[in-house]
């Protein structure tokens, strides 16, 4: 089983950016800890940031993967483009958030992806991402 874990914009200035939010992990510290996870659970897993709508729906229609961990940061409040990817590319995809987007400002408690997600998982910084592998993980071992 392979998982991919996309991070979309500013999730590379993790552990600088506003770390009362989002906390003081660095993106590598979190790949690095969801690398660990996913291993301990015979899981492959591969990794994907980009700060570009389009590399994100580009990395989402050219993987490989049985299911995918997508943050797509500010793009989760607009970007209708990215929930038609996740409609169109048949593998189940989980949204995550790090904080609690419902306990922010207003425009960060919709989400557009939400309804083309297999689920959603937020508020709790780096075990919001290894709740969502463990979601795919039993979901697409009871397939």
């Amino acid at each position: 089983m392979k998982l991919l874990v996309i991070h979309g914009p500013n999730l590379n200035l993790l552990g600088r950016r506003e770390p009362e939010v989002y906390g003081r992990l660095t993106l590598a510290e979190l790949n690095t800890s969801l690398q660990k996870h996913a291993a301990d659970r015979g899981v492959e897993a591969a990794f994907f940031q980009a700060n570009a709508e389009g590399a994100i729906i580009d990395a989402l229609q050219g993987s490989d993967a049985d299911g995918i961990v997508l943050n797509a940061a500010a793009y989760t409040h607009y970007s209708h483009a990215i929930a038609d990817a996740v409609k169109a590319i048949g593998v189940p995809v989980v949204e995550v958030h790090l904080s609690n987007v419902f306990a922010r400002e207003e425009f960060r408690r919709h989400s557009v992806i939400a309804a083309a997600c297999k689920g959603s998982i937020c508020g709790f910084s780096a075990l919001s991402y290894r709740l969502a592998m463990d979601a795919l993980i039993e979901l697409l071992s009871n397939k």
